[in-house]
């Protein structure tokens, strides 16, 4: 009672996501006590939902793309790019085209990638960054050059920085978080520190790099190096969020309002090292 209908739905896997959701209430396709609601509306004890379930649609090939890339590094075997912010990795429900995928096929030809992940919608991924995550990613254009990564980055041979900017004044110059990363138990597209059996270990380290003093209509901020030991979905968005200090602009894992016009998270990966 009192969640709001669409993140209700979502957290019991009736659809496959928040948006998802709030585009079936807006549609008309689900009801409440027999009559449409608002996607904002706030769910009552008694209520009856009922929602008419998305239809699967088998995937097809992934096409290519005329999608701007920021390529840093290529060869025959690899690609280094930086990527925008917005653009999601890979086609999923709610994204069914325009992302990095649809880019690198475009770019590469889909039989020029790797496909170590057996699944033509993740053709020369090998990791991820977050649709609102700007900065550096590795694709594969070979298998070999595909499992080679893979295995380093889950070896953690794979050195990987990001710049972040979080909320309030962060007094040690550096630290490191040691918590392992679950799904939430509420709502199963967040990631939550939690100690249950399901949980996979997760390691961030941060460096501060400078601090901004609070003002008046807030608490400051940090600008932090992090370096990821692990790759946990939302890893340093949880992490940092579990110690108190938020990133701006994360409408996920913080409720603070940024005084700043952003678009996602201030995230940047600004560092890969590997061999």
């Amino acid at each position: 009672a009192g969640e709001r209908l669409a993140s209700l739905l979502a957290a019991r896997a009736c659809f496959a996501s928040r948006s998802a959701a709030a585009r079936a209430i807006e549609s008309g396709n689900v009801f409440v006590n027999g009559a449409n609601v608002v996607k904002k509306y706030a769910a009552a004890a008694g209520d009856v939902i009922v929602y008419q379930e998305e239809e699967e649609v088998e995937a097809g090939p992934v096409t290519g793309q005329p999608i701007d890339l920021d390529i840093r590094f290529e060869d025959d075997d690899l690609i280094v790019l930086s990527k925008q912010i917005g653009l999601v990795c890979h086609p999923s429900v709610d994204h069914a085209d325009g992302t990095l995928v649809n880019a690198l096929v475009y770019h590469c030809g889909a039989d020029h990638l790797c496909n170590v992940q057996g699944e033509d919608d993740r053709l020369g991924i090998v990791h991820r960054l977050d649709r609102d995550t700007s900065g550096l990613m590795l694709a594969a254009k070979t298998d070999a050059a595909g499992y080679a990564l893979m295995e380093d980055i889950r070896d953690r041979a794979v050195d990987r920085h990001y710049l972040a900017l979080v909320h309030g004044v962060i007094a040690p110059d550096t630290g490191m978080i040691d918590a392992p990363i679950a799904r939430s138990a509420n709502e199963r597209t967040r990631m939550a520190v939690r100690d249950v059996p399901s949980a996979r270990d997760a390691v961030t380290t941060f460096r501060v790099l400078e601090r901004f003093e609070p003002r008046q209509h807030d608490d400051g901020y940090t600008l932090i190096d992090c370096k990821l030991f692990t790759g946990r979905t939302h890893q340093i968005r949880v992490h940092m969020a579990s110690i108190g200090h938020p990133l701006l602009g994360d409408e996920v894992y913080s409720n603070r309002k940024s005084p700043f016009k952003l678009q996602g998270q201030t995230l940047h990966a600004k560092t890969l090292g590997f061999i």
